[in-house]
């Protein structure tokens, strides 16, 4: 532990819940800043002018760079410092989210939400890194539990809060709302965390393969985006498709070579980071699309403001948070799979109401349902990807879960976004109903791949 983030004690930290409480809450700002702001994307659309493509972009730009860089982000606290880290990382998103809310154009915009992003980056691994040196067995899963549940919870959260935002003093306060609170964090956190120490000697950080990987995703991601116009058998989809597939493996082959590797590639091929790496990113990509297509169903088909439309993610938020909690009590007992499996289910099945009825209390039930099951998965998510990693791979490992929970969210944006194009810039209902069905139907063969995939055993950390 020596070499690691760790409290180096041989006791617990005394204030480690009320530590545990303060990094909590940055990761509610990192997470609510996913859905927070789509509730307002129509009214920023309005007074931006911003296009489908842009709109898009505003929730894409912050998780692909949060994601792209989250390994350089992970790598740097375990060479450094996870408390040097985490205090860098909130300097840099809550001035960021000044930026963002003083936007008076898309470039503008975009820019602060990529530097939010880089924020978010640094941030969340290294206070992840530190919820798992700070607390070990069963306490470790309790405190998982919460982690987990305050970052699902606070996806749903965070469009409630944003229609009272948006409804009240106007949509820059879905961002100039960070500032604050994030001086506060600051302080706090300064004074509690324990100093840790980072590795020694410092080896150089690998600045270009993180360039890779982010490369990489950014080319998934215009795809996906550039679809919704062009369509999806394009000469120009496919190249930016290969090009990714290029990246990605020029990535792992110089992950090999490096001096001082972003990673180890072979962290991928042990069975449990595989498949936290993979339920993560559909929990996320399945609760962005759903909030995705529920708020600009609710506001521009139906005519609600963002308060109404907010006010209905209260039940998916309620629903995401007992998802969450019940998943925590129970992964000891009954196991990943079972759960993993239950929650995509329960997903799919959610996503599917949308697709029978378009009546707004079903689409609020359907996406009810669908937070539950991603609230589940969460959870199974975190608790199997760190189960048996050594503490010198903590920061690593918490990078990678993180990396693919911002890559789901970039995702599902992307391809509801596309698919649902024709109901965003129109009155129909048929891009909605397509874009549930789209994600029922991942959220149907993702549960196939888990009973495949997820170990059988209980998890329990140690």
């Amino acid at each position: 532990m020596t070499t690691q983030d760790t409290y180096e004690t041989t006791t617990q930290h005394p204030q480690r819940w009320r530590i545990l409480a303060f990094l909590g809450i940055a990761q509610l700002m990192l997470i609510l800043d996913v859905t927070v702001v789509a509730i307002a994307l129509p009214h920023m659309e309005t007074d931006l002018g911003l296009s489908r493509q842009a709109l898009t972009w505003t929730v894409s730009a912050y998780t692909l760079t949060f994601g792209g860089l989250m390994l350089l982000g992970g790598r740097i606290a375990d060479l450094i410092g996870a408390k040097r880290v985490v205090l860098a990382g909130l300097l840099v998103f809550t001035t960021a989210s000044l930026i963002a809310g003083l936007a008076g154009s898309a470039e503008m915009l975009l820019g602060g939400r990529i530097a939010q992003g880089v924020g978010a980056a640094l941030l969340s691994p290294a206070a992840l890194s530190l919820v798992v040196s700070l607390f070990s067995g069963d306490e470790r899963n309790k405190a998982l539990g919460v982690w987990s549940a305050l970052g699902g919870g606070g996806a749903a959260l965070g469009v409630l809060l944003g229609g009272l935002l948006t409804s009240g003093p106007g949509w820059p306060w879905v961002f100039f709302v960070n500032v604050p609170i994030g001086l506060v964090i600051v302080v706090a956190l300064a004074v509690m965390l324990p100093s840790t120490a980072g590795l020694r000697p410092r080896p150089r950080v690998d600045v270009f393969g993180a360039l890779l990987v982010t490369g990489s995703t950014t080319a998934v991601i215009y795809a996906l985006i550039r679809a919704g116009d062009h369509g999806w058998l394009t000469l120009t989809t496919g190249a930016l498709v290969l090009l990714a597939v290029v990246g990605y493996v020029v990535f792992a082959a110089w992950q090999k070579r490096a001096r001082s590797p972003l990673m180890d590639v072979t962290l991928l091929a042990r069975r449990p980071v595989a498949t936290g790496a993979f339920l993560i990113l559909m929990a996320t990509a399945l609760m962005v699309a759903a909030f995705f297509l529920g708020t600009f169903y609710f506001q521009q088909a139906r005519g609600y403001g963002a308060l109404h439309a907010g006010l209905l993610f209260l039940p998916v938020a309620v629903a995401t948070m007992v998802g969450a909690n019940l998943t925590g009590q129970m992964i000891a007992r009954l196991g990943a799979r079972t759960l993993a499996v239950a929650g995509l289910v329960v997903a799919a099945a959610g996503m599917a109401v949308p697709v029978l009825t378009m009546d707004p209390v079903a689409v609020t039930v359907g996406v009810a349902l669908a937070g539950a099951g991603a609230g589940a998965l969460f959870v199974v998510a975190s608790a199997t990807a760190l189960s048996n990693v050594a503490p010198q791979e903590a920061g690593i490992a918490s990078g990678i879960v993180s990396t693919f929970h911002e890559f789901g969210a970039s995702i599902g944006a992307a391809v509801v976004s596309s698919v649902a194009a024709v109901s965003l810039v129109s009155d129909s209902l048929g891009g909605f109903r397509h874009g549930f069905l789209v994600a029922a139907v991942a959220a149907a063969v993702a549960a196939a791949v888990a009973a495949l995939l997820t170990p059988g055993r209980p998890t329990v950390l140690s």
